[in-house]
């Protein structure tokens, strides 16, 4: 199962902790058709859709849809903040 670094977590949790958001807000990792090299699309959701995977840790939600899962599976999610202010997501191999 995909799992955060406490970056990721941390970062996850601000955007989804907004004024105005229900407590199921997390953010969505869904795959995109595109080939040789998969792609993924990283949006924020109020709540998961039906048969995503649900991954909980440090207080951040994320929802995977099926594709994404599996591809996921074996992975680590990071994430920093790059001096514009904009999130960036990075992901590598669980060790």
């Amino acid at each position: 199962m995909l799992t955060l670094t406490e970056n990721a977590s941390a970062i996850v949790n601000e955007i989804t902790s907004q004024p105005g958001l229900a407590d199921t807000a997390g953010l969505r990792i869904t795959t995109e058709d595109t080939t040789p090299e998969p792609a993924f699309a990283v949006s924020a959701a109020m709540q998961g859709e039906p048969g995503d995977q649900v991954v909980e840790q440090g207080g951040a939600t994320v929802y995977l849809d099926p594709s994404a899962a599996e591809m996921l599976d074996d992975k680590v999610l990071d994430a920093a903040v790059d001096q514009s202010g904009k999130v960036e997501f990075a992901l590598a191999l669980q060790g």
